[in-house]
């Protein structure tokens, strides 16, 4: 059995950390649940405390997910008129033009809501650099905890 919980904890290790780039995989959760999995076989017992922080930080960091590029967009000159076409962009970049919507998906909304809000060209260019900054900034906070956890899958293992 403790084979088995190993082997489908690397694998939610691995799709979680593929989710740092795809918005549409929830990848600090799915890496925390392989973290989990490694908790319940005999090789390794984590602390109620690890594991407590651990998913705190999974909370926080899916909450500034969603919330960095609206920041981003705010921080580059953005209105509401830019948050809600970033957040917009973000969802229409996943489902209607992946993989590459999902990068510019942010940026593209923000632009286009503030353009339509009245902002010129350069005003809008602004809020959309910074929903995309926003978004790279999210992209590193996932990669930087799902690495965390594959390090410590890893190193419990070894």
């Amino acid at each position: 059995m403790d084979i088995l919980l190993i082997i489908i904890g690397a694998i939610c290790l691995l799709v979680g950390f593929a989710g740092c780039f795809l918005p549409v995989l929830p990848g600090p959760p799915l890496s925390y649940l392989g973290v989990i999995l490694l908790h319940f076989t005999n090789r390794i017992q984590f602390t109620v405390t690890q594991l407590v922080i651990w998913g705190v930080l999974v909370i926080v960091v899916q909450l500034l997910d969603y919330l960095t590029p609206v920041l981003g967009t705010k921080y580059g000159g953005g209105s509401k008129w830019g948050n809600w076409g970033c957040v917009i962009g973000t969802v229409a970049g996943i489902f209607l033009f992946p993989p590459w919507g999902i990068l510019f998906g942010p940026f593209a909304g923000a632009v286009i809501g503030e353009l339509l809000g009245g902002k010129k060209s350069m005003e809008a260019f602004k809020a959309g650099i910074g929903a995309f900054i926003g978004f790279l900034l999210s992209v590193v906070v996932k990669m930087a905890l799902c690495g965390y956890f594959v390090y410590c899958f890893i190193s419990a293992l070894i």
